[in-house]
């Protein structure tokens, strides 16, 4: 009798358990999952529009403490319209929507008598304030409509990378540029019923997500807006004092590839996308457009002489300040020799001769196999973002020596900058390939949260090459690098310019006024945290990176100590 009892108990309490948790989950579903939808089929004193109101997942900033801020949301509001069939006074109509309508007065006098139609658009995007107020009103001819569109709480904060939603010929939208078009198919959201199966939902979406299937969510990032916002602050106040074609900036941890900073100038509002007259500032250069870099190359040919046994740190060279190899001459910037003088020099002086003495004591294949196949030169970064493309590198299949000694500063080959800082981060994180990101995790509408899913980080330098060539890199900052002057007290920071000429696509060869300027630095340079690039298109005014791209990136380097509190380490 007292067992029948007791498993009657655990049965009525089994019972009220599911129950419970069918309903916790049917509310959570009805007022988080689907609330927005609801609420929408809830408000019906309003006109509803012909279309169906469009409804996307929002996309994340992560701060330095771990908060999500909103970078790309939906906001719900109202639009209005004209039927001029039953418009009585346009005139008085006109004077009752001023502050909501930014169309001229004849503007909209034209769409307010025009014969034969019985809706015309006149102001979209309208607060709930304003709508209600104006729905209130009960102005003959007017219509008062819900509206719902993608706001972009930061502006033009990240605007290549976030990237904006259009529509796609028809009558939907999508993303079209950056995370909103590559993480198109997470932040989308179907027009499904909403009174779908709870269990079928809950269920089925949760083992699509463990299996791996594409599901929908909310994207988290790795950019930091404080970040992004300081990289976007110098590269403004670099285009206005040196006036470059194109100006561009990747923060990254090239410990795990994260990105928390990526921007060029210029840029452009996303709320007011449509309002480019060229449609190519959408575009993100610095994983779609290839440079030649120049000397900031002279690091990664530095580390495969001495990770490939070619040279060691100790090496010394005959610098004549030029040479002739395959009938071309290559010559130090300031066409001097040095004479007798180690590894050392060739970073610190920044010399042409000397990356090519390096290049040919390793031999073609070897500097080809570790250009290629440690580096990833001529190969896409996997990036998530749409249209990378790889490096331009046929050079390093030619016969001809030349090729590879150009190559070992930086010209003949031309690489996108993410390529390029991916390659780099090499020499900072000791010896390892990893894959840039600027995603970090997806918050499915099931209620799971899942980081994305990378590749291994492969070892392809020697731990004992990247110190070295770290500590190379340190001294050039301490000496070298505007004779001492941007060192960082109690900072190790390893750092090398970049001065590439550009070339001449009409007449081959290179112009003599034209370069691009380029500036990497790690800190602190041994387990680096940080790495800082900067490349700037045809800069005005001054020859050499160290003039123009030092300040910048000091200035940078300088903030992200102070605010992500980096102890120091010497």
């Amino acid at each position: 009798m007292n067992k029948r009892f007791l498993g009657r108990v655990r049965m009525l309490t089994l019972f009220f358990v599911t129950v419970s948790l069918v309903l916790v989950g049917r509310l959570y579903f009805l007022q988080i999952v689907r609330g927005p939808a609801y609420t929408t089929r809830a408000d019906a004193q309003f006109t509803e529009p012909a279309t169906s109101l469009p409804t996307r997942g929002i996309i994340y900033f992560s701060d330095n403490a771990g908060t999500e801020i909103a970078a790309a949301v939906i906001k719900d509001g109202f639009a209005i319209a004209v039927n001029p069939t039953k418009v009585t006074d346009a005139e008085a109509l006109w004077t009752a929507l001023q502050g909501a309508v930014t169309l001229s007065h004849d503007a909209f006098i034209a769409k307010a008598t025009k014969s034969g139609s019985q809706y015309q658009l006149v102001a979209q995007h309208l607060s709930g304030d304003v709508g209600e107020a104006l729905q209130a009103k009960q102005l003959p001819g007017l219509i008062v409509q819900q509206d719902r569109w993608r706001s972009y709480p930061g502006g033009s904060l990240a605007a290549q990378e976030i990237g904006f939603v259009a529509y796609n010929g028809g009558d939907s939208q999508e993303g079209r540029y950056g995370l909103e078009r590559q993480y198109n198919q997470t932040l989308e959201r179907s027009a499904q019923d909403l009174y779908k199966n709870f269990f079928v939902e809950l269920f089925g979406g949760v083992k699509s997500v463990l299996e791996g299937a594409p599901q929908e969510g909310d994207i988290i990032t790795t950019i930091e807006p404080s970040v992004q916002s300081e990289l976007e602050r110098q590269l403004a106040l670099y285009d206005s004092t040196w006036h470059p074609k194109l100006a561009g900036g990747i923060i990254m941890n090239p410990q795990n590839g994260e990105i928390y900073a990526m921007a060029v100038a210029p840029t452009f509002d996303l709320n007011a996308f449509n309002l480019q007259t060229n449609p190519l500032v959408y575009a993100n250069p610095l994983v779609q457009n290839v440079y030649e870099m120049g000397s900031i190359f002279k690091p990664l040919t530095m580390a495969a002489g001495i990770d490939s046994g070619a040279v060691t740190e100790n090496t010394t060279y005959n610098d004549t300040g030029s040479i002739t190899v395959d009938g071309k001459k290559i010559s130090n910037f300031d066409f001097k020799a040095r004479g007798v003088i180690p590894m050392q020099q060739i970073l610190s002086q920044s010399l042409n001769v000397g990356a090519s003495f390096v290049a040919t004591r390793m031999g073609s294949a070897t500097m080809r196999n570790y250009f290629l196949d440690h580096y990833g030169l001529g190969s896409t970064t996997g990036i998530d973002m749409p249209g990378e493309v790889r490096g331009i590198v046929g050079n390093l299949s030619s016969p001809r020596q030349v090729e590879y000694d150009t190559a070992s500063f930086g010209q003949g080959i031309a690489n996108t900058p993410v390529e390029t800082v991916r390659a780099l981060a090499t020499l900072a994180n000791g010896g390892y390939l990893v894959t840039p990101h600027l995603v970090r995790a997806i918050r499915y509408t099931v209620g799971i949260t899942k980081p994305i899913s990378l590749p291994e980080k492969v070892q392809v330098l020697k731990p004992e090459t990247s110190t070295t060539v770290s500590r190379m890199l340190t001294a050039v900052v301490d000496t070298a690098l505007a004779k001492g002057e941007d060192k960082i007290e109690h900072y190790s920071v390893a750092a090398k310019t970049g001065t590439a000429q550009i070339a001449n696509p009409s007449g081959g060869g290179y112009y003599s006024d034209r370069f691009l300027h380029s500036f990497v630095g790690y800190f602190p340079s041994y387990n680096a945290k940080f790495i800082v690039f900067l490349f700037a298109v045809e800069p005005v005014g001054a020859p050499y990176a160290s003039t123009t791209l030092a300040p910048p990136w000091h200035e940078l380097t300088q903030f992200l100590i102070n605010y992500y509190n980096v102890p120091p380490d010497r």
